[in-house]
């Protein structure tokens, strides 16, 4: 792929080179072969990118609700020219209406833990609003699994984040589960990662069945 020269407006994270293999050798399992996806805070957009590159019959919607993380999303997405990925919007999960009607998959990579509770639930409302039947909310980072940590790493990171915010800090999945459950999501794969990571995939329930009951 090549296009314009990448702009001083790109940022760059060490943790997208890292793990952005890993992530796209389980999106390949989980996402349609075509379709709408939605990434959620896209950060610097390499994401974005990479995984357009490497999936280019999906079509990728990056979003951010900050402004310095669009445009960085904007100059990697100028810089590699693909077809597929298309303009990023600001989108504050929290928000009750998003500027996107409908999706066949979300991802949100490393966000809940750096972000207040109020946005997974935001997070999960809106997936839970857009995604069509089987449709999955891809979700990558660290989880608590009932009640502790999964490694010491974890917990030093929890408390570094919350010291810098007492809202943020690494979230336990079976919160996570139950407020998605509440928006018609259950979870379908819990993926080991690198560096005591998680990918966790949600899909949207189908309708209730019809009732038996006869009166």
């Amino acid at each position: 792929m090549s296009g314009a020269p990448i702009g001083d407006e790109a940022l760059f994270a060490p943790a997208a080179a890292r793990n952005g293999s890993a992530i796209l050798d389980v999106l390949r399992g989980i996402l349609p072969p075509i379709g709408h996806v939605l990434e959620v805070a896209s950060g610097t957009g390499e994401h974005a990118v990479r995984f357009a590159a490497a999936l280019p019959a999906l079509r990728w919607q990056p979003t951010d609700p900050e402004p310095r993380a669009l445009g960085s999303i904007a100059a990697h997405a100028r810089a590699a020219a693909l077809p597929n990925v298309l303009a990023p919007i600001e989108l504050d999960v929290r928000a009750q209406v998003w500027p996107v009607t409908r999706a066949d998959a979300i991802l949100c990579i490393n966000m809940i833990h750096i972000a207040p509770w109020a946005a997974t639930e935001g997070l999960l409302a809106g997936a839970g609003r857009l995604l069509p039947e089987g449709g999955p909310l891809f979700l990558y980072g660290p989880f608590r699994l009932g009640g502790g940590h999964t490694a010491e790493s974890n917990a030093r990171f929890d408390l570094d984040l919350r010291f810098r915010d007492p809202d943020w800090g690494v979230r336990d999945l079976e919160a996570v589960l139950a407020e998605a459950a509440g928006h018609g999501l259950h979870l379908a794969e819990r993926i080991a990662m690198p560096a005591n990571n998680l990918s966790v995939v949600l899909r949207k329930d189908g309708p209730p069945a019809p009732s038996t009951t006869t009166g």
